[in-house]
């Protein structure tokens, strides 16, 4: 068993790190200050091609697999873009996987080429505030008239809602009490984000200033019948199809962001000299370092293996959320065993740890928390009966 890349995968984490490089810390401590999204960083990445990563090629994608889209992902965090550059094209990679899987020809024709060349942006509208992971839960309607849909509800964190075109949406067609099961009646769309019916509100919150999240609230948006994607009341099993993607590139960005919080504080800890000796001779300081670099490789060997699982077709249920989980604590602990080498200059912004530190909380709490994760390991992987 070779542990090893092969070439072309190789190749695929060159490329997207010589693109990365050209974006420095100074560029990110700026956006994370300005919060101007990363349009340049979008953009170098639409001109080479990359936003089609794992979309088909008869559309203008380059037919990868989600495995490279995983190391595409790793390295735009790694670089130290962490979240900020991570999250500027991860929907482009995982969110419109199920127009790939269930759109008819014309849909794909039509949605997919201007989102790879970078033409469009999509934002992802699922999560509601009284709904959070109870998807099924979720009261945004669509009422259908004809040839078109009338959207009314609500959205939470909902990321680029402020720079996108169209939104990826979720929305009740069939109401819950009338459905055999919870799961049916909900209907996906890809529609234009009609900015006359749809108001979005940017949350603060504690980093990843660059990359918006939103509150939306939608009044009489309009959808053509021609945008909805598979069957009516179907979409939450179309849903699934980018679910998890999702969690393998989100357990890539983790990897990524603690290796580049790792990679600081070894350099750090080598320069750094107190009371006549550099630092990282102290074994206090080398441990917790030592300890993160094991958790991020096994965290990576995760991710690829949910990665290969999903791209042959397998169940990769278990592994995309075991990626997931351990990802974002091995980063989590690496990003802060990066703060506390670097003491009191960990907290300042210059040395650029902090904010990987605020920006790995992302990873730990989406797309679903950490017990979650325990749960379904233990319901569907240990045969244990379900708990909530």
């Amino acid at each position: 068993m070779d542990f090893s890349l092969p070439d072309t995968q190789r190749a695929v984490a060159d490329a997207i790190a010589r693109i990365a490089a050209g974006f420095d810390d100074a560029y990110w401590l700026a956006r994370d200050t300005d919060g101007r999204f990363p349009h340049e960083l979008h953009q170098a990445l639409a001109r080479d091609g990359w936003l089609g990563i794992a979309m088909p090629e008869a559309h203008g994608g380059a037919g990868l697999g989600i495995t490279e889209a995983a190391i595409m992902m790793h390295e735009i965090a790694a670089s130290g873009a962490a979240m900020s550059g991570a999250s500027a094209v991860h929907m482009n990679i995982f969110g419109l996987n199920p127009v790939v899987v269930f759109g008819t020809e014309e849909q794909k024709a039509r949605m997919l080429p201007p989102l790879i060349a970078g033409r469009e942006r999509a934002c992802f509208g699922v999560t509601e505030p009284d709904a959070g992971l109870e998807t099924t839960a979720i009261r945004t309607r669509a009422e259908r008239h004809g040839d078109h849909y009338m959207v009314h509800g609500q959205k939470v964190w909902t990321s680029t809602a402020q720079v996108a075109d169209r939104i990826l949406l979720l929305a009740r067609t069939t109401p819950a009490e009338q459905c055999r099961k919870r799961t049916e009646g909900l209907s996906l769309f890809y529609a234009a984000l009609d900015r006359n019916h749809v108001e979005a509100r940017v949350i603060e919150k504690m980093g990843r200033k660059a990359v918006d999240s939103n509150q939306l609230f939608i009044d009489g948006l309009e959808i053509p019948l021609e945008d909805r994607i598979g069957e009516e009341g179907q979409g939450f099993r179309l849903l699934l199809h980018g679910l998890n993607p999702e969690r393998i590139l989100i357990a890539a960005e983790a990897v990524g962001i603690g290796r580049a919080a790792l990679r600081k504080a070894a350099a750090y800890a080598r320069e750094r000299v107190v009371f006549g000796r550099p630092i990282g001779k102290n074994q206090a300081i080398q441990h917790p370092l030592a300890r993160s670099w094991m958790e991020l490789e096994a965290a990576w060997l995760m991710t690829l293996r949910a990665a290969d699982a999903y791209d042959r077709g397998d169940e990769a249920g278990a592994h995309a959320n075991a990626a997931k989980y351990l990802a974002a604590e091995a980063g989590f602990r690496a990003c802060e065993a990066a703060v506390l080498t670097h003491g009191g200059y960990g907290y300042a912004k210059e040395y650029h740890v902090e904010r990987y530190f605020r920006e790995i909380m992302i990873p730990r709490l989406t797309p679903v928390s950490p017990q979650l994760v325990l749960c379904h390991i233990a319901e569907r992987v240990l045969g244990l009966p379900k708990s909530y």
